[in-house]
């Protein structure tokens, strides 16, 4: 039986044959949701029936997982396209395309290797919505956590599938532009996008170094990618090449690296792409989306620009959701997820390489002069591993902590507290003027919050 919150920030995420990754659960979680996407949206089994694309990252967990979804999108009485490993957002970009009803992820992102997880799509690329997976939770509930088993087709393979992506992101290059001269590095991960980024690049014409392209299942974000880009810069700086592109396990969110072997994190990114948007005059509402972990420099910067940022919760769906209300052309996060909305509903790492590359290319000058148009406010961001995740507002010892360090640094800087979506993880950011003031504001926090609450100990390096 499945009971209590199953959805995290990004999906279910999970050990597999655990949990909800045993295989009868995920059986009963990919027929519940066939069943509610195709109820919200309207879609009636008549003749044919309804297609569902599918894909994964390189983890080796992948294909058992892939199996049972299966069974449960037959048990829901849809046929599976099998989309084979490919980057998260290229689902986004080909279920409307193949004409399905929906999409699905197996993938963990940028969790290591002994993680997976799933996430769904509607027909028109976007992550399913927080009501329907509720609505999914309260199916996955009242019956049980089990689904009907019914024999269904081994799910097809369109080998085209993969060109029309690549085709996309080629298109979304500025006609004008090359890449001819420049020597890029690229860090797939050991992920999703082993077998695309380096062609891309060198399609367009880069001379491409590639590291991270090595996947064995086992070895996906492992000392590489945008979660660990330290690989990225040394091989950045000796090759002595021009810029350098880190994405993450499933490739929806990406790192640029300067000639000088300095990262340009997703902040620096938004403050690139919204420059070179509003010069061409297609930064829709004069508006960009940003979330509250997002740099005070940033916003500084935006506002300068008179560019106002519509402020969200962590998460990408979180952004997405405002750049929609808003009628938006950019948002995205510090980590890398940015979504440039006149290309695709969800974030893509190599459209945001592609992007910010064009930026690059159009200004003329080193790509380090993109990661200097504002001053990044210090940041401390120390990470606690919890057990259990106690509510924040009843712990009153931590929160008066908290409340204390924001008055001291208002007007100045903040500090922010939560738990991650996705991780056993509470994190605590401190944003002021000094490096060495945010740490002994940090450790404070963390301190009381470990005494206060038992749940877990601080998380080293």
């Amino acid at each position: 039986m499945i009971g209590g919150p199953l959805f995290g920030t990004d999906g279910v995420r999970g050990i597999p044959g655990r949990g909800a990754l045993m295989p009868e659960a995920v059986r009963a979680l990919a027929y519940h949701a066939a069943r509610a996407l195709l109820e919200r949206q309207g879609v009636r089994i008549n003749g044919r029936a309804p297609l569902v694309a599918v894909g994964r990252d390189t983890r080796s967990s992948g294909p058992s997982l892939l199996r049972s979804m299966v069974s449960g999108f037959s048990a829901a009485g849809v046929r599976v396209v099998d989309l084979g490993v490919i980057p998260t957002p290229a689902v986004s970009y080909l279920v409307p395309r193949l004409g399905g009803f929906a999409g699905a992820v197996i993938s963990a992102s940028h969790n290591p290797a002994e993680y997976n997880g799933i996430k769904f799509f509607d027909g028109s690329g976007f992550k399913m919505d927080l009501s329907l997976e509720l609505e999914v939770e309260r199916r996955l509930s009242a019956g049980g956590g089990f689904a009907p088993r019914r024999a269904g087709a081994p799910p097809e393979r369109r080998r085209d599938a993969a060109a029309l992506y690549v085709d996309f992101l080629r298109s979304a290059f500025p006609a004008a532009l090359d890449l001819d001269g420049t020597r890029i590095v690229v860090d797939c991960a050991n992920g999703a996008a082993a077998a695309f980024a380096p062609r891309l690049l060198a399609g367009l014409g880069a001379e491409v170094v590639a590291i991270g392209v090595k996947p064995n299942g086992r070895n996906i974000n492992e000392g590489c990618g945008a979660t660990s880009p330290d690989a990225l810069r040394r091989e950045v700086r000796r090759r002595r090449a021009h810029a350098g592109l880190a994405l993450d396990g499933d490739a929806d969110r990406a790192l640029i690296c300067d000639e000088r072997g300095k990262l340009l994190d997703g902040d620096a990114l938004i403050a690139a792409a919204a420059t070179r948007l509003l010069r061409r005059g297609a930064l829709r509402g004069g508006k960009v989306a940003v979330t509250v972990m997002s740099n005070y420099g940033l916003l500084t910067y935006l506002r300068e620009l008179g560019v106002d940022a519509v402020t969200t919760p962590v998460g990408d769906r979180c952004v997405t959701e405002a750049i929609e209300r808003g009628g938006l052309s950019l948002g995205g996060e510090s980590s890398g997820h940015i979504v440039f909305r006149d290309f695709a509903p969800t974030g893509d790492g190599m459209l945001t390489g592609l992007q910010t590359f064009a930026a690059w290319r159009e200004s003329g000058g080193p790509m380090s002069a993109l990661g200097r148009l504002y001053k990044s406010t210090p940041q401390t961001l120390k990470s606690v591993r919890v057990r259990v995740k106690p509510p924040l507002e009843g712990l009153d010892r931590t929160a008066a902590a908290i409340a204390a360090a924001s008055k001291t640094l208002a007007g100045r800087g903040r500090v922010f507290v939560r738990y991650s979506g996705t991780e056993p993880l509470l994190r605590v950011l401190v944003e002021g003027p000094g490096a060495a003031a945010n740490r002994r504001i940090a450790e404070s926090i963390v301190k009381i919050y470990l005494t206060e609450s038992g749940a877990g100990e601080e998380k080293r390096g």
